[in-house]
């Protein structure tokens, strides 16, 4: 008889492990992450490294996955991300989500959803008339409803309509479930359309609901504070009117972006020309730490050579502002030719001659490698472990 509860009960226990596993399985019908929570962390992390520029997975490793997804962020850590950066939208009910674009179409599966096919609209944008399905027209119950394909149909299709669009409380759990300190980036983005479509209970703004997320997960302190390298983040934005109104409600960095010259920002209807002045550097470094600037708009391109590089980078440092470009990618239509189709050789040019202190990128596993195969760690690697690393590197690519 005991031996037959004793069989019973490990029956009973397994049974109930595959029907756990299988409820994992259906995170669209049940909402359970297929991540880690903040819970599961462990008290002795690997610290956030600091020796070298940051590795900034741009929408995850968004040349694997598709962009702003889970599996994009979980890869962007596996593969040695600093920080995982992501871009806040807002649904129609005020949850605030990670998408690039304030409409659908590019990179969800909504046109294939003919329930969906009467939201279509058309706004204005930033000064242009965009028509498509807006994402401050779905409930985040409809949000989830969709699944994420991949931007570029050069890149890997495979995971087209297998993963949701995660919110930003879960893009959080999953930068404080990884099994080492990794920083998060997230963009207040398109903050005075987002304002115009969404209202919030008290005349909370947009800016009020992002920075309210950070400070419950506990992002807060100044750049590299105590507080701050136990959870790093940095709060991104093209619009620098945001970055002025958050000054007061959070010490946590801040980074202005910058487009090309010739854009309009979306605030403040100047030129990123004009806003990448003298001037206008001397007053926005009192509310931020650095600039994230278009790789382009530093040294610009003619014939898809690079030109002379202009004095971006010098005025950013010489006010004691960090430079952040984006974005570097490894397909060879994203590569000037002074880089002879080599990702590695434009990271060594923007590192060691153009010497920005982070990099947002595609491909988080390609800068790291680089990184590795070219930085002492902590200053303790050799000369001749350098050199093997690139030996092997070589016999890779001839083998």
């Amino acid at each position: 008889m005991a031996e037959l509860y004793s069989g019973g009960m490990a029956k009973a226990a397994f049974l109930c492990f595959i029907l756990f596993f299988l409820l994992t399985c259906f995170e669209g019908t049940l909402g359970r992450p297929l991540y880690p929570l903040p819970s599961q962390q462990g008290k002795d992390f690997k610290p956030l490294q600091l020796f070298r520029p940051f590795n900034i997975a741009h929408r995850g490793s968004n040349g694997e996955f598709p962009e702003e997804t889970a599996p994009a962020y979980m890869r962007a850590i596996e593969e040695g991300a600093d920080f995982i950066e992501t871009d806040i939208l807002s649904s129609r009910d005020g949850v605030l989500i990670c998408h690039h674009d304030v409409t659908l179409d590019e990179t969800t599966d909504i046109a294939e959803h003919k329930e969906f096919a009467e939201r279509k609209k058309t706004y204005e944008v930033q000064g242009q008339n965009m028509t498509g399905w807006f994402v401050v027209d779905f409930k985040l119950e409809e949000l989830k409803t969709l699944r994420t394909k991949q931007r570029y149909e050069f890149r890997d299709q495979q995971y087209n309509g297998k993963f949701q669009i995660i919110t930003f409380e879960e893009y959080i759990s999953i930068a404080l479930g990884a099994n080492r300190i990794v920083g998060i980036y997230p963009e207040i983005k398109n903050p005075v359309f987002i304002n115009q479509h969404v209202k919030w209970e008290g005349g909370k703004r947009f800016e009020d609901k992002f920075v309210e997320t950070l400070l419950k997960f506990g992002y807060r302190g100044e750049y590299r504070s105590e507080d701050w390298l136990k959870k790093p983040v940095f709060i991104q934005s093209f619009a620098p009117t945001s970055l002025v109104y958050i000054s007061n409600k959070t010490e946590s960095p801040k980074v202005f972006l910058i487009d090309d010259v010739t854009v309009l920002t979306e605030d403040t209807n100047q030129t990123y020309q004009e806003i990448t002045s003298d001037g206008y550097f001397d007053y926005i470094k009192g509310f931020v730490v650095g600039i994230g600037p278009w790789k382009d708009t530093i040294a610009p391109p003619h014939n898809n050579y690079l030109s002379t590089a202009t004095d971006l980078v010098f005025k950013a440092h010489a006010r004691n502002l960090q430079v952040h470009p984006y974005t570097y990618r490894n397909e060879n239509q994203f590569l000037h030719f002074n880089f002879h189709q080599d990702p590695y050789d434009e990271y060594d040019y923007w590192i060691k001659v153009m010497g920005v202190d982070g990099l947002f990128t595609d491909f988080t596993g390609s800068l790291h490698q680089y990184q590795e195969w070219t930085t002492p760690a902590n200053g303790n690697k050799s000369a001749s472990d350098i050199l093997k690393k690139i030996s092997a590197l070589i016999s890779h690519r001839n083998g």
